[in-house]
């Protein structure tokens, strides 16, 4: 899969005043977005356990420079946005304002400024392995999704197609990204791969086990490399 977008937002600790986002796609993230190109809602407790143990691997492309070298990444771009008030301006909002149990108003229910953070100007050639019964399905719905595509959230629209092919193995997929990521001038920034390595080792809880209101996941463990 190739995802690229003006922004990006791939949340891995959030809380309601602060929405990260990862340097990288998560698992939780992708898996996500392939539920909405076949149109399944609810936890999906049964399909999540089919790909629990299998690989996701990601290579970030950044642009580059007219000599063709790699340009930095753009920081994260933070977006300020006000929730909770104007709910008493109509009766219609006193109508739909959260209430407590005796019918008055939750303290602290004024105006609350969450922080939301993006990417800017990424791309990332993801390799997924797939289930082979999920194969075909999962090929026809990204080209033809039922819900809209998007990126992390619901804003990060994709600029790209996302489905890039069908490979056999890992590093003819990533052969294939780096060959898209050439005809866009963009250079390899880092490698995300799903094992113990010479670098960066993280463990992200982004393993989706159930979706829906009450979201579970497990961790793996993943080491971010740099172009050698």
């Amino acid at each position: 899969m190739w995802l690229e977008a003006p922004l990006q937002s791939w949340g891995h600790a959030s809380k309601f005043a602060r929405r990260d986002s990862l340097d990288f796609p998560t698992k939780s993230g992708v898996l996500g977005l392939l539920c909405c190109a076949i149109g399944a809602v609810g936890p999906q407790e049964e399909w999540l356990a089919q790909w629990s143990n299998l690989d996701m691997q990601v290579d970030a492309y950044v642009r580059t420079n007219r000599k063709g070298k790699p340009m930095a990444r753009l920081p994260l771009l933070r977006d300020f946005q006000m929730v909770g008030r104007g709910y008493g301006d109509s009766p219609w909002g006193k109508l739909m304002a959260p209430k407590m149990s005796d019918g008055g108003s939750p303290n602290g229910s004024g105006a609350k400024i969450t922080h939301r953070y993006y990417l800017q100007d990424m791309a990332f050639a993801v390799a997924l392995e797939v289930p082979a019964a999920f194969e075909a399905d999962l090929v026809e719905s990204l080209d033809s999704p039922v819900w809209p595509l998007y990126l992390g959230r619901k804003c990060c629209v994709p600029c790209e197609l996302i489905n890039q092919g069908v490979y056999v193995t890992v590093s003819e997929a990533m052969h294939a990204g780096a060959a898209i990521a050439a005809g866009k001038k963009r250079a390899l920034s880092f490698s995300v791969v799903q094992a113990e390595g010479e670098g960066e080792l993280l463990t992200l809880n982004d393993v989706p086990l159930a979706f829906g209101e009450h979201k579970r996941y497990q961790v793996r463990q993943v080491t971010v490399l740099k172009p050698s």
